[in-house]
């Protein structure tokens, strides 16, 4: 039994020491858009934001405010309205009469075949008319600098493709711990470094930004290749670099900013219908994953804790480096160091909102989202 131990414990050690200590020296070499001079109006090409808003009254006023507020020379702004029933088709339509940047387009009906978002947004694409694309959600804040200088960053990087990690804000200790812990396993399951590697097969897409010039959407086959995908922000990354376009990563911090799940059971509820889809929809998938949140993030803290001898000291090297990750998030995100302490906690927590996805969508057949149901079988054949 010891030595069975002893290898488990040595395995999880040799992922941090290979694996983790990896792409951790690939997070620093990640660029940062506040070291990118603002772009000229010479090297300012049009750009098209994008976005989808269902029910939004409550956040998209603020975040509107800024958009429109962005100080670039060619922008336009496509907003939809997906079939809401609150006052957001009212406020984006006294947006757009005070600012000619903003054109507004309304869905009423939902065609078959389609999930909301993506039907939403091939539709402001086929209203726009930007050489440059980018697709953002509906409390998605920016600075007003902040295109310009993505625009400098594309153009030095040559880049077809860009997400942006921007700050997510949050309202108190649980929010923090799930999203530091959140960030450090997307950087994990993602290796953002190797996402600008035209040899990798390492791809990401952001909901909160991503822009993607508008020849290399249009060969992907814009949204309708996304038509019954719910985590199509992450896919649209994936059909980027699987067609050869060059796809890069940067670090936005506030430039971009979005107003999350606030609050943990808002967390857990919103979470509900990704994390199964997250998982290819795949039960063998979710058991892998939860396997891997408990066996790298929570089984070395009770080895440091119970163990002893050789267990105890892989398990140290373990929480050693994993806390040394997670304390770079914590830097990046500007939140107290002492929050990497929580990453075994956070581990838990991200499980269970795991589970509780996929037994919600087994159980129901399906998923609801923005008052919709899907069933699992059509979403299944969706995939990409």
């Amino acid at each position: 039994m010891h030595l069975l131990w002893l290898a488990l414990f040595g395995l999880v050690a040799l992922f941090w020491m290979t694996y983790g200590l990896k792409v951790a020296y690939g997070a620093l070499q990640l660029p940062w858009l506040k070291d990118y001079a603002p772009a000229a109006d010479a090297d300012c090409p049009r750009i098209s934001v994008l976005f989808a808003a269902r029910d939004e009254e409550t956040k998209l006023p603020g975040a509107l405010a800024t958009l429109v507020a962005v100080d670039y020379p060619k922008l336009e702004i496509v907003a939809v309205d997906d079939r809401s029933t609150d006052r957001t088709a009212r406020i984006l339509d006294e947006c757009a009469a005070n600012h000619p940047q903003l054109r507004v387009v309304h869905v009423r009906d939902l065609p078959a075949g389609w999930l909301g978002k993506p039907h939403a947004l091939q539709k402001a694409y086929e209203a726009s008319s930007g050489q440059w694309l980018v697709f953002t959600d509906a409390d998605v804040k920016f600075r007003p600098d902040a295109l310009r200088r993505v625009a400098a960053l594309a153009r030095a990087r040559r880049l077809d493709h860009l997400s942006l990690l921007g700050d997510v804000e949050r309202s108190g200790f649980w929010d923090t711990v799930l999203i530091t812990f959140f960030g450090m396993g997307f950087q994990l399951a993602a290796d953002l470094h190797e996402v600008s590697n035209p040899n990798s097969r390492a791809y990401v897409g952001v909901g909160a930004f991503q822009m993607l010039e508008r020849g290399a959407y249009e060969a992907l086959g814009a949204h309708r290749r996304l038509a019954m995908e719910v985590i199509d922000d992450m896919k649209l990354g994936k059909l980027v670099k699987q067609a050869g376009f060059r796809s890069g990563v940067a670090i936005a911090q506030d430039a971009v900013s979005v107003e999350w799940h606030l609050g943990l059971e808002n967390l857990i509820r919103g979470l509900e219908k990704n994390f199964f889809a997250a998982a290819g929809f795949s039960v063998g998938m979710v058991a892998l994953q939860i396997l891997g949140l408990l066996l790298f993030n929570v089984a070395p803290f009770l080895g440091l804790a119970f163990g002893g001898g050789w267990v105890r000291v892989l398990a140290a090297i373990s929480v050693t480096i994993a806390l040394g990750f997670h304390l770079g998030g914590d830097a990046v995100m500007r939140v107290s160091p002492l929050y990497c302490l929580t990453l075994p906690l956070g581990a838990t927590v991200i499980t269970y909102i795991l589970l509780r996805s996929t037994v919600i969508t087994l159980r129901q057949g399906g998923i609801y989202w923005r008052e919709t149901f899907y069933e699992l079988e059509e979403l299944r054949r969706g995939m990409v």
